[in-house]
């Protein structure tokens, strides 16, 4: 702490030296954002793996089923209203058809839809051993 007058040299003013106060506060600073550890989140992803043999005739991959669920939390499967209960069970039947060449399962959410009923839907979709999902936007 440095003590000075002013200018009229009559009473002392008493000024606090903040420079090594804030040298000391960005160090630390420094050394907890090194040594903090980084919070991750892994995520499982099957990437497709490289082969060597391509397989000599693809099959033509079936036409993609559309999952609209409207603001009011109707869920519709390829046009149809669908009971929320039986949605599972439909999924269930079309991987079942054919495992390796399953459909793409197209979800257009409405934006007023609750989140609760498309969490539903893609945990019965995971459940179903659904590969291949998407998403539908609109633009407006």
């Amino acid at each position: 702490m440095a003590f000075k007058t002013d200018s009229g040299g009559s009473s002392p003013m008493a000024d606090m030296n903040v420079t090594p106060l804030v040298d000391v506060m960005l160090v630390l600073l420094i050394i907890f954002m090194v040594t903090a550890p980084i919070s991750s989140y892994p995520i499982d992803v099957n990437l497709p793996q490289p082969t060597l043999n391509p397989p000599e005739n693809p099959k033509e991959p079936p036409p993609p089923i559309s999952l609209r669920i409207d603001a009011s939390g109707v869920v519709f499967w390829d046009n149809a209203p669908t009971p929320l209960g039986q949605l599972e069970s439909l999924m269930r039947q079309t991987v079942q058809r054919d495992p390796t060449n399953q459909p793409r399962l197209e979800i257009d959410v409405a934006g007023q839809a609750e989140y609760d009923t498309l969490a539903k839907v893609l945990a019965y979709a995971k459940n179903a051993d659904m590969d291949k999902i998407g998403f539908v936007q609109k633009e407006e």
